[in-house]
């Protein structure tokens, strides 16, 4: 009998596991699949925002809704996507891991960005956790808005990059940002950071994101809260902490 064919002819456990490999085998599938480790979206949403034809956008996720790493919800005409588990999410936390470990290519994009935001000293969950409760920091969720609905940092403001250079100015100068988004692979943070120095705002990135926050145990709110309106209407002045 060869190593990994089971005695009875049932399909191989590997050619089973295979299915998950078709997923990350094309990067827009991984990015997809990270997009939905932070909110749920229609089809047409991702499509846009992977800059994808919805056909082959929808193509993509069928892939991963064979593998079962997606699920869907129909809401009237509209179909809708979601990640199928906070296991799918942990996968996708330690594929970037991997990635950064063995991949100089990964580690030299970082670094490029890193540079440029001068940000490579990063705030811990721990410490954030600490100087948030103490009101010492301003934190900065920049994601896409509807993300920042579907989970978010208790108490952090939504302010997507897009909309950061309009509201610099309502940001208290005696007060550090921190900035935070999907990850250690994402890089609206340090975009941010670099934005926020630019400016003369003393401001830092998390450590890593909202799924390894999650992941980690620590405290999700969900909705807009009290700190969304800076992004949602603009109205928004003199951006303190929330605590």
């Amino acid at each position: 009998m060869e190593y990994g064919t089971s005695a009875d002819g049932r399909p191989d456990l590997y050619e089973q596991l295979a299915r998950i490999g078709k997923v990350v085998v094309h990067p827009k599938r991984v990015e997809l699949l990270d997009l939905l480790c932070q909110a749920e979206r229609s089809v047409e949403a991702l499509a846009q925002a992977v800059d994808l034809k919805l056909s082959t956008a929808s193509a993509h996720l069928q892939v991963m809704r064979q593998a079962r790493l997606v699920e869907t919800r129909r809401e009237g005409n509209r179909v809708y996507y979601r990640a199928a588990g906070e296991e799918v999410c942990r996968f996708v936390s330690a594929l970037g891991d991997l990635g950064r470990a063995r991949l100089a290519e990964i580690d030299q994009i970082l670094r490029a960005v890193e540079a440029r935001s001068e940000s490579a000293e990063r705030v811990t969950r721990d410490e954030l956790l600490e100087r948030a409760r103490s009101g010492e920091v301003v934190v900065l969720d920049v994601r896409p808005l509807e993300e920042y609905t579907a989970g978010h940092i208790p108490g952090a403001i939504s302010l997507p990059l897009e909309h950061l250079e309009a509201h610099l100015d309502d940001l208290d100068p005696g007060l550090e940002v921190v900035a935070y988004c999907r990850g250690p692979l994402c890089l609206l943070a340090p975009e941010a950071v670099a934005a926020l120095r630019a400016r003369g705002l003393r401001a830092r990135c998390l450590e890593d994101g909202l799924p390894e926050w999650r992941q980690a145990g620590l405290p999700v709110a969900t909705g807009i809260e009290h700190a969304g309106e800076a992004s949602a209407d603009g109205s928004e002045k003199n951006l303190g902490p929330r605590t």
